[in-house]
């Protein structure tokens, strides 16, 4: 029982901390607020923030609330009412029943991409927890694109790097309209005398003998002493490398094992 009474309460103070982070955040369009005015019940509306950043409101009309927090939504609307002789000294409520303003865009290589609304401070790590993680085909990098100012900004970022070694400040705290893009994992390619040519994940310091292995190793008449990389140049030709079983492979390079004569 106590058990369940304490995870009651836990439940619940998450509901409470989630409405007053949402609460600190600012108005914007697409915004569902409750408003309520203390002692009279017919005031008591839900509505939309328009694309003006707008709401109407019984009596008073069109309240701009975009920018402001739903406490400064508060005064704004009992000062309005107040000063056209409609309450004396309304006590306004308004709560936020639905944050749409603001949203993150996660996209690419996640599981779930989609547009997250974000109650609170959220950072990069827990936007990518609530689109279900980076799948099969992600990369270890993403992209985040940011506007402030405006003025728009893009940095990559390594999230194992992040992890690893504990570089919580990569671990932005993000805000509405922010861009997440997980890139596609880089990826080789191998041929000839191997067991399953074809494209393969290019994982970190990823050596030739490493790749042999992700193509199931030598056909019969593979030979490790015919081994070719076809790699491209920063002029975008390509060039051909004598490999080593230790040479580290870079993105979109192309083994090539040879047919042993032997």
């Amino acid at each position: 029982m106590k058990t369940l009474v304490h995870g009651l309460m836990a439940f619940l103070a998450t509901l409470t901390m989630g409405a007053a982070m949402a609460a600190d955040l600012p108005l914007g369009p697409g915004d569902v607020l409750k408003v309520s005015v203390y002692g009279s019940p017919d005031l008591t509306l839900e509505t939309r923030v328009s694309e003006g950043g707008n709401i109407s409101y019984p009596l008073i009309g069109q309240v701009p609330v975009a920018g402001l927090s739903a406490a400064a939504a508060e005064k704004k609307i009992a000062s309005m009412l107040e000063a056209g002789n409609f309450v004396k000294k309304p006590q306004v409520n308004v709560i936020v029943t639905a944050v749409q303003s603001q949203q993150v865009a996660v996209l690419g290589q996640v599981n779930r991409p989609g547009r997250y609304p974000i109650e609170g401070k959220r950072s990069l790590i827990d936007l990518l927890a609530m689109a279900g993680g980076i799948n099969g085909e992600g990369g270890d990098r993403l992209s985040l694109i940011r506007t402030r100012d405006g003025k728009t900004t893009r940095e990559e970022i390594d999230v194992i790097e992040m992890v690893r070694n504990g570089q919580l400040n990569k671990d932005y705290v993000l805000s509405g309209n922010d861009v997440l893009y997980v890139e596609r994992a880089p990826k080789f390619y191998i041929y000839g005398e191997v067991q399953r040519p074809g494209a393969f994940r290019l994982e970190r310091s990823m050596t030739v003998v490493q790749a042999l292995s992700a193509g199931g190793g030598l056909s019969m008449r593979g030979t490790e002493r015919g081994l070719v990389i076809k790699r491209r140049d920063a002029d975008g030709k390509i060039r051909l490398i004598d490999a080593k079983q230790d040479d580290l492979l870079q993105v979109d390079d192309v083994v090539f094992v040879k047919e042993s004569w032997f």
